[in-house]
């Protein structure tokens, strides 16, 4: 995984130095650091499947990544979701491993391990913008977008309103601001999205200013799911196929999208030529 852009968003600084201010530095560290794995992992296993995350913003509230994940298949999209989670899970048992071969190192990892548990709790509620919330979204997606979209807002401000609740009830013995701010997030989150959102493909361009072309070299065993993330908004696409270095024909943007259209996503980019 090759890291090209990490930014520190400005409300992180300042949360960062209300926390040295308050004496809970160490758990502003902690938590910056499992985020950053968290994001890492995400990034990993999208690069297993060649695409791209490569630009992390830390946030008040964890981390963000970002990068090429237009047209994944939903099945690879789940790892890709899982991944974050998995990796603090992984994390926590090692703490806890640990523990259990050197007793003595207990008091050194406790809060480690406490925050890796937390995030894999956390990310797995089925809210924007958890992981969880676009898992879930991700099993509804046999549903029309809209009914799937409503119920992934309705978990996301239902989870905000009882964290809202936890935190009212907190006021009476000792505030749970932190609550509160999750609540705002989730709250935030349920109108948003997801950021591994689709791009649309393109159905008919304007030509009337130019478009640059995009030429990319592929082998023409891989499917059509695996050409997707090729497609961009400003560029035309086409692909030159290959079979084990021998030449087999170039697919145009509008050859593509028709062979996808007629034969499927799940069928080698080299019988594609046959049908046109």
């Amino acid at each position: 995984m090759e890291l090209k852009k990490l930014s520190v968003h400005p409300l992180c600084l300042i949360t960062g130095v209300l926390c040295a201010l308050t004496g809970t530095l160490w758990i502003f560290l902690a938590a910056v650091l499992a985020a950053l794995e968290h994001e890492c992992a995400h990034a990993i296993a999208a690069k297993r499947y060649g695409y791209t995350l490569d630009r992390v913003v830390l946030m008040p509230y964890g981390a963000v990544v970002s990068g090429d994940l237009g047209g994944i298949p939903k099945r690879e999209e789940l790892w890709v979701l899982l991944a974050g989670p998995l990796c603090n899970l992984a994390t926590g048992i090692f703490f806890v491993a640990l523990w259990w071969m050197y007793p003595e190192s207990y008091p050194f990892t406790e809060l480690a391990a406490a925050v890796s548990f937390s995030l894999f709790f956390v990310n797995l509620l089925p809210a924007y913008p958890l992981d969880g919330g676009r898992v879930l979204y991700l099993l509804l997606s046999p549903l029309k977008e809209r009914r799937a979209r409503a119920i992934c807002r309705a978990a996301s401000l239902l989870i905000a309103a009882a964290a809202l609740g936890y935190f009212v009830y907190s006021c009476f013995h000792k505030p749970a601001f932190t609550a509160l701010a999750f609540a705002v997030l989730l709250a935030a989150g349920g109108f948003g999205g997801g950021r591994y959102a689709r791009v649309p493909l393109p159905r008919r361009r304007d030509f009337s200013h130019g478009a640059e072309e995009r030429r990319v070299a592929v082998d023409g065993s891989l499917t059509g799911n695996a050409v997707l993330r090729y497609f961009s908004e400003d560029r035309y696409l086409t692909l030159l196929l290959f079979d084990k270095g021998e030449f087999l024909g170039e697919l145009g943007e509008e050859e593509l999208l028709f062979a996808l259209e007629k034969e499927g996503y799940d069928v080698p980019l080299k019988n594609f030529l046959s049908v046109l």
